[in-house]
């Protein structure tokens, strides 16, 4: 299976001044664990993730002060939509991280997870676990 059968196709686009506040309002919004940060001025891209704000937050962060620009991961690792969830998750994991931006020559189209990757390799949808417990 690909990255692009797995990958969610929601990408959020936030700029840089967006603060805290705002970007977990979007995502809440959309579902979504992550967003892409486009800073326009450095024509680069980045993520924030859920756990960025949380760990924001959690410090004593002001989140309608504190913007997404300080806490964006530019430093980031792409996927393209044919590499293979065995790639991906091997990304993942070689880098520590839960989300690759999926990108093809137009730019991001997608966002994939490791609860993506999970979706897909998880047969416990046709048969449930029963629990003891």
């Amino acid at each position: 299976m690909l990255v692009r059968d797995a990958m969610s196709t929601v990408v959020l686009t936030i700029g840089p001044t967006h603060t805290l506040r705002q970007a977990a309002r979007l995502m809440s919004a959309r579902r979504i664990g992550a967003a892409v940060v486009h800073d326009p001025d450095t024509c680069g891209l980045g993520i924030i993730t859920e756990r960025d704000i949380l760990n924001a937050v959690g410090s004593g962060q002001n989140p309608d002060v504190e913007t997404a620009s300080t806490h964006t991961t530019t430093d980031v690792v792409f996927a393209a939509p044919t590499w293979t969830l065995e790639e991906a998750a091997e990304a993942m994991t070689h880098g520590g991280f839960r989300h690759l931006i999926v990108l093809d020559d137009d730019g991001p189209v997608g966002i994939v997870s490791v609860r993506d990757i999970i979706r897909c390799w998880a047969p416990a949808r046709r048969h449930p676990v029963e629990l003891v417990g």
